[in-house]
């Protein structure tokens, strides 16, 4: 049978489409097959859910702010300020300040902001006696925020909302990063494309990555599954022809959505509530940025960036069963990051350590806090010592 031919003798996007969504069909009949046996296997039916009952969305009730990215693509943001203002305190920087730092969160692939319940709950208690900054953000085309275009869909242009985001809601004092899978790869693009703010004299007081990976994800893995010629066709065809592709969503999450859901959790973990929460967040990402955002997964390379993160103190934590960013690219970020730098591994957790290991990340940011370069205040330069003992004399 005779293929119908676009230009330059390269199959037409609506060949392209129909020949994609026929691949799709079958690479989602392989996983699904797993995930369902993994959720039904087991005695399951006799355990009990320890989130049973929790409300993934109430983060979409703390305070409400806009960052507009430099393409004008607004960008949901939800803020909690901790601890109690000091009346008293009039400084500018360091531990008297309001507030004394920002944590920023940026969460992973076909994910939003919710991933990082459990974080935003338990850090708010943990440090109830002070006074910090965490900030809460979808990235461009996922969530709450504005929808992204196959032209702003790029791995510079999230590290550049990033930076947007700090100007707008840390325009003073130190300022962590939390990252999670694409939003570590966020902070990596960040950090390639403004190295500034990591150096001596730059804001950015410390780094934690989670599950995430400094090269493309197609190259180990479960996501070496998604590189081949079914992406390509989905990546022309939406760019195309949207309304065609828009209308086969439902042949294209059957294959996208289960390799994702099957590389959220490790082979033992239980808690329908969270596999719940994780479904409805990559149910409800536009196929467009799944599509999108995946040939930026496929091709990624910011291992420049991690000599300039190597400057401040970080932390990088990852599920020793993660199938989408497996445990030795977390190992490889490591081993180039400087003395001040941890490792926390889970054992048996897979992709989503956030939600399947929340104290563990929690504890993990925490430690991190403590120790970030700039938390005690901004460090005395040599000279202004000097300066300041000649004025004593």
């Amino acid at each position: 049978m005779a293929r119908s031919q676009g230009m330059r003798g390269e199959p037409s996007a609506q060949g392209a489409w129909r020949s994609g969504l026929q691949q799709v069909t079958s690479l989602g009949a392989q996983t699904a097959t797993g995930a369902m046996r993994r959720r039904r296997g087991g005695k399951s039916s006799t355990r009990i859910d320890p989130h049973a009952g929790v409300d993934f969305k109430s983060i979409y009730r703390d305070d409400v702010a806009t960052v507009v990215a430099d393409d004008g693509v607004a960008l949901a943001v939800r803020t909690v300020m901790t601890g109690s203002p000091d009346p008293a305190a009039n400084a500018s920087w360091g531990r008297t300040a309001t507030p004394e730092l920002t944590v920023i969160f940026v969460h992973g692939f076909t994910l939003r902001m919710a991933a990082w319940h459990f974080q935003r709950y338990a850090l708010a208690q943990k440090w109830a006696d002070r006074r910090i900054q965490m900030v809460f953000y979808d990235q461009r085309g996922h969530g709450a925020s504005d929808p992204a275009s196959a032209e702003s869909s790029t791995m510079a242009q999230l590290g550049d909302d990033l930076a947007a985001v700090i100007r707008t809601m840390a325009p003073t004092g130190p300022v962590v990063l939390v990252g999670h899978s694409m939003g570590g790869m966020s902070i990596m693009s960040l950090a390639r494309r403004h190295s500034g703010l990591f150096a001596h004299s730059g804001r950015i007081a410390g780094v934690a990555l989670v599950s995430t990976a400094a090269r493309g994800l197609t190259e180990a893995g479960l996501g070496e599954g998604l590189r081949n010629p079914v992406m390509d066709a989905l990546r022309v065809s939406v760019r195309l022809i949207p309304r065609a592709v828009e209308a086969g969503r439902g042949i294209t999450r059957r294959a996208l959505q289960p390799v994702l859901i099957a590389a959220s959790f490790g082979p033992d973990y239980y808690s329908p509530a969270c596999g719940r929460a994780v479904e409805a967040m990559i149910q409800n990402t536009p196929i467009a940025t799944m599509v999108n955002f995946l040939a930026v997964l496929e091709s990624h390379d910011e291992t420049t960036a991690i000599p300039v993160i190597a400057q401040v103190p970080t932390v990088v934590m990852a599920g020793d069963e993660d199938l989408l960013t497996p445990l030795p690219n977390s190992l490889s970020i490591y081993a180039q990051l400087g003395t001040d730098s941890r490792l926390v591994i889970g054992e048996g957790c897979g992709h989503m350590l956030p939600l399947e290991a929340p104290e563990l990340v929690t504890e993990g940011i925490d430690d991190l806090v403590s120790r970030s370069r700039l938390a005690l205040g901004r460090p005395m330069m040599p000279w202004r010592r000097r300066r300041k003992a000649n004025a004593h004399e």
